[in-house]
């Protein structure tokens, strides 16, 4: 114990050894000088004296406990799992006091390495903080399994004194009725608890964090309150709100009870918000000749974090809309038949890679202007690329599609192009970890980089061949059968028709994501799938989905209006607009000059309509930024720049359409020229 002693001397006197180099601190001595040194070496021997005191007692005390654990497992009156149960407890108390004398020589340690650190370098005092805060953090662990330890304890020690209770009396009928249940329910309660904190707490990746756990107080107007009482958040069957020291908030996703049914009223009381402000914002729209969903996404502005901030399950609630986005693409699917399929498949692939050349070509040539890497500009530029596939949807419902046999119409065009392109957002996605390689300026990691996107192109291509493969296995085989037979069963009772069509979405969406694919491919060839069973199918089909899919395309739409920040917006606003502008012009020329070169000569005249659905950004590249960002490919502000010129752009988007399809639907109807 005189170890720790002199460490403390030393520490002091390496503390004002080192204060003496400043001004402030040799102000500091004086103060604690001034109070008598005879008090200050009194102080640090009688605390040390104290300290070996304790260290002293808590060796006897171990020892002591020690041979009361050998005397209870040499004791054959007990039971073998009472005697295993008791031994346990006596080595939980020896481990906590154990551990604390380990914190009192680690506190000790921290001290001499605080006190040898340089206090004016920063990284330095950095570094030490970093370093308590993970003892800490390992600290917390060990003290929380104790405590759950002794809470076993206590229960066990509980249940021995009811077992004893009841074996000095008779038990009536009812009573060993609910004794039999209570240890059935013991016996539930052990199988389905996954011990999912000991699992995962020493797995590769796993970090330890500070949260605050706060509940809403029901009877004080909903307002959060901080459970401070073990009880009453025990006993407590509603959800709390962790809150990490990065402002992350979580909610409950599974509870260690799973007997006790719970709901997320925080999710409920969104989704009651968002359906009932969505109805007047989209009726005032309607009202004044706009489209609803614009109505939808300043319904999602009001809500959202620039607003009333009153959405707290924002995850959740964009879960949900991308359901949305999946039916959306079924009922697409549906209206699109294999005919058009066939017939817009080569100009479909060959535009949208054109397209997207273009845009990563001009990206990298205003990044030698501008001086930005090419890792960043090759991002930015393949995100701005992308087009809004359930926008465009919008746009086309209820339209007039007709054509002449042998030519191309617009929405066969537009839609297959807008599908190969979110067949390319699965490839970006899975090309983005190259790019964080490029980024970190490593050049045979690049090297190797570019190997892989060669071989995840080929792998890319391989997975379409077998999905399409799928495809044609399922429509010669299944999809007949499979449909017939819920028909069948239907009659009298949609529910089993909607379920089924609900499935097998689910079903395609999963194949497509298995094999690296898009799912939104997979929900489009779902419809397509159908679509060949006949129009008496698609009619029946389209009546049960629609409801759904405009539902849910509500709350999408009313998600993308949550990442739309409108103080930022008029901050920049004249930068914002010029960047919007020019890249819609753009993405229109481009688009033109792309289908001037691939589309016959007899169906050059929709080049303007299918331009006009493509000039816009998709709202994916909310998705794409958030992953950029937090793997640094861009900064803070290069990407709230995407997210609002994205949101512009949609906001936009309508506008444009509208104009030219006045202009130019017309004589796409009657095939003249312009």
């Amino acid at each position: 114990m005189q170890v720790v002693c002199w460490l403390l001397c030393l520490g002091l006197a390496g503390a004002l050894a080192v204060l003496q180099k400043d001004q402030v601190a040799q102000h500091a001595i004086k103060l604690y000088r001034s109070k008598g040194a005879t008090q200050g070496h009194s102080w640090v021997a009688s605390n040390c004296k104290r300290l070996v005191g304790l260290l002293r007692q808590k060796n006897v005390v171990v020892k002591k406990l020690a041979a009361a654990a050998d005397a209870v497992g040499r004791d054959r009156a007990l039971s073998e799992p009472e005697r295993h149960f008791q031994v346990h407890t006596l080595e939980v108390f020896q481990k906590e006091l154990n551990e604390s004398e380990h914190l009192v020589f680690q506190a000790v340690h921290s001290l001499q390495r605080a006190l040898q650190g340089d206090y004016r370098d920063v990284v330095n005092m950095k570094e030490s903080s970093r370093q308590r805060l993970e003892a800490l953090r390992e600290a917390a662990i060990k003290e929380e399994q104790e405590y759950v330890e002794l809470v076993a304890a206590e229960k066990h020690q509980q249940e021995a004194v009811k077992s004893a209770l009841a074996q000095n009396k008779t038990l009536s009928m009812l009573d060993e009725i609910l004794e039999d249940v209570r240890k059935a329910a013991d016996r539930l309660e052990e199988e389905i608890e996954e011990h999912a904190f000991d699992n995962n707490k020493q797995m590769k990746g796993v970090n330890v964090e500070a949260v605050l756990r706060v509940e809403e107080d029901e009877d004080n107007g909903g307002k959060r309150k901080n459970k401070s009482r073990q009880k009453e958040v025990e006993d407590d069957l509603g959800l709390s709100m962790l809150i990490d020291s990065q402002n992350n908030q979580y909610v409950l996703t599974k509870p260690r009870d799973s007997t006790m049914p719970r709901a997320d009223h925080h999710f409920i009381k969104d989704l009651v918000s968002v359906v009932m402000l969505s109805l007047p914002c989209g009726w005032i729209c309607t009202l004044v000749g706009l489209p609803p969903m614009f109505g939808y996404i300043i319904c999602g502005v009001l809500l959202g974090p620039s607003g009333l901030n009153s959405i707290k399950s924002m995850v959740q609630v964009e879960t949900l809309g991308e359901l949305g986005v999946f039916f959306t693409l079924f009922v697409v699917g549906l209206e699109f038949s294999p005919e058009r399929l066939r017939k817009v498949w080569k100009t479909s692939v060959q535009g949208s890679c054109y397209l997207s050349l273009l845009m990563v070509g001009a990206g990298l040539l205003w990044g030698q202007v501008l001086r930005i890497r090419p890792t960043q500009t090759v991002f930015i530029s393949t995100c701005l690329s992308l087009s809004s596939t359930p926008l465009v949807s919008r746009f086309l419902a209820g339209g007039s599609r007709g054509d002449k046999e042998g030519d191309l119409d617009y929405s066969s065009v537009l839609l297959g192009m807008l599908v190969m392109q979110d067949v390319q957002l699965g490839l970006f996605i899975a090309v983005m970890p190259t790019l964080i390689q490029a980024q970190s300026g490593d050049l045979d990691s690049f090297l190797f980089g570019s190997l892989r996107v060669l071989y995840l192109l080929a792998q890319v291509l391989a997975s379409l061949a077998a999905v399409l493969l799928l495809c044609l296995l399922l429509k010669s085989f299944l999809i007949g059968p499979y449909y017939k037979k819920l028909h069948a069963e239907s009659k009298g009772n949609k529910e089993i028709l909607v379920l089924g069509m609900a499935a097998f979405v689910f079903f395609m969406l999963t194949v497509t994501e298995f094999l690296d694919v898009s799912m939104e491919l997979g929900c489009f060839l779902a419809g397509a799938l159908l679509s060949t069973q006949g129009h008496m199918v698609t009619t029946e089909v389209m009546g049960c989905i629609e409801p759904i899919r405009d539902f849910l395309a509500i709350i999408f739409f009313a998600s993308i209006g949550l990442h739309v920040f409108p103080t930022f917006v008029l901050y920049e606003l004249t930068i914002l607009l010029v960047l919007t502008f020019t890249l819609v012009i753009m993405k229109f020329v481009m688009a033109v000059l792309v289908l001037s070169a691939i589309l016959p000569p007899g169906s050059r005249h929709i080049r303007w309509i299918v331009s006009a659905g493509l000039a816009q950004v998709s709202e994916f590249s909310f998705v794409l930024g958030s992953r950029a960002r937090r793997a640094g490919i861009i900064s803070r502000e290069v990407y709230l720049l995407v997210l609002s010129v994205t949101t512009l752009s949609l906001l936009l988007a309508p506008v444009l359409w509208r104009v030219t399809t006045h202009r130019w639907v017309p004589r796409a109807e009657h095939k003249t020229v312009p």
